[in-house]
């Protein structure tokens, strides 16, 4: 449903000034009506926009201000005044009491005509139910595709022909999701939403768990000069504008010409969220670029990447286990730190001789030179296995 906000900001609009209630604007707006005394408010419905021009008020301000009030009791979308002979002004206790309630109050000039004020907005109500029905519909479609392909194959392969997909088209998903559940995708929504339209002619999308879904044709790329990393770099920069820290995560899958391989780029892009999450490296953004993590997800026996991971880290884990320590989790840091203790004990707020302890304490229980490449190559390896193998339990 449209709502307060949206009519707001179309261009047909502008000539409303909105004077209170500014926390109001989300209202859902249904209709719009006019009413110049309060013996019609009866006929107001909810979440109509009420327009009166004071015709009938002869300048009483009071009756204006019992108008807006009965208004407000039936639950409409805001009030606009129409500013002119019969009501010249609007009293600051009528913008008070809508800041107080936050309830949208809006004037409009006596030069602008209340019938073109009407047909613009059911013409904008109009074409967002329609917006929205397309919108739902395409949603469908990507859910279909992702997550039920098998099932109504036909039907999406010509729902797709529809929207200007065509066959064979390279396809991919990007998915935005948020750290935590804590923190809804929604309120990011209009930041991706608007840098995506800069970079994409085209694209379908899809809200579901907590995440942002888009269908990516590669020919609708319309920025091939700027890397998708720079689109990604203006999303997080806003982000981190509006809340203050970075909170949003997006991952893109790779492209295929086969529609049954869209739910494996969905996959891919779920995996480039867990490695940024699980590294917290925001700057893995494609899986194509996560390197060793597809040679390890590939090899056609796990066995043998399970056997490894538990020779490099089986005792340090153990130990662990025993002893109530935490070497395994140093070790890491250790790792993504290049063995720099000066740059460990300030991460860690420990002692440069603690971190010396616990460095040496590593490679007697590995039995390995911690400061051989190939050893560190190893554990690097092992834990990146580690990665992936958390990855597939969280599914």
């Amino acid at each position: 449903m449209t709502t307060v906000r949206e009519l707001l900001h179309a261009p047909e609009f502008q000539h409303l000034q909105l004077i209170a209630g500014e926390n109001g604007l989300n209202r859902k707006l249904s209709g719009i009506n006019v009413i110049e005394s309060t013996d019609l408010i009866p006929f107001c419905r909810p979440n109509e926009l009420i327009v009166t021009t004071g015709v009938q008020m002869k300048n009483d301000l009071n009756q204006l201000e019992q108008l807006i009030r009965n208004s407000y009791s039936r639950k409409v979308a805001g009030f606009i005044i129409n500013i002119g002979p019969y009501i010249p002004d609007v009293p600051p206790s009528i913008i008070q009491f809508a800041n107080e309630i936050n309830f949208p109050l809006f004037q409009m000039e006596w030069k602008y005509r209340v019938a073109d004020l009407l047909k613009n907005t059911i013409e904008l109500i109009s074409m967002t139910q329609a917006s929205l029905h397309q919108q739902q519909s395409e949603q469908k479609l990507l859910y279909n595709l992702i997550f039920r392909y098998d099932h109504p194959r036909i039907s999406i392969e010509e729902n797709l022909l529809q929207r200007g997909i065509p066959k064979g088209a390279e396809l991919g998903i990007i998915t935005c999701t948020t750290k935590n559940l804590n923190h809804s995708i929604s309120q990011y929504s209009e930041i991706i939403l608007y840098e995506f339209q800069n970079r994409y002619h085209d694209f379908l999308s899809l809200k579901h768990n907590n995440q942002l879904i888009f269908l990516i044709d590669r020919a609708q790329v319309k920025t091939n000069h700027i890397p998708f990393s720079k689109t990604v770099e203006k999303i997080y920069d806003k982000a981190i504008e509006r809340n203050g820290e970075l909170e949003l995560i997006i991952g893109m899958g790779n492209f295929y010409t086969e529609l049954k391989n869209v739910s494996k780029s969905y996959d891919e892009s779920l995996t480039v969220i867990h490695l940024v999450k699980q590294h917290k490296n925001p700057f893995i953004q494609k899986y194509k670029e996560i390197g060793t993590y597809k040679i390890i997800m590939n090899v056609p026996d796990q066995s043998i990447i399970k056997t490894f991971h538990q020779d490099m880290l089986g005792p340090l884990y153990l130990y662990d286990q025993l002893h109530n320590t935490d070497f395994v989790e140093f070790l890491r840091i250790f790792l993504e730190e290049n063995g720099s203790a000066n740059k460990i004990s300030k991460r860690l707020f420990i002692h440069r001789n603690t971190v010396t302890y616990k460095i040496n304490k590593i490679a007697s229980l590995l039995d390995l030179d911690l400061n051989n490449t190939f050893a560190r190559t190893n554990l690097n390896v092992a834990f990146m296995i580690e990665d992936i193998m958390n990855q597939k339990k969280g599914k």
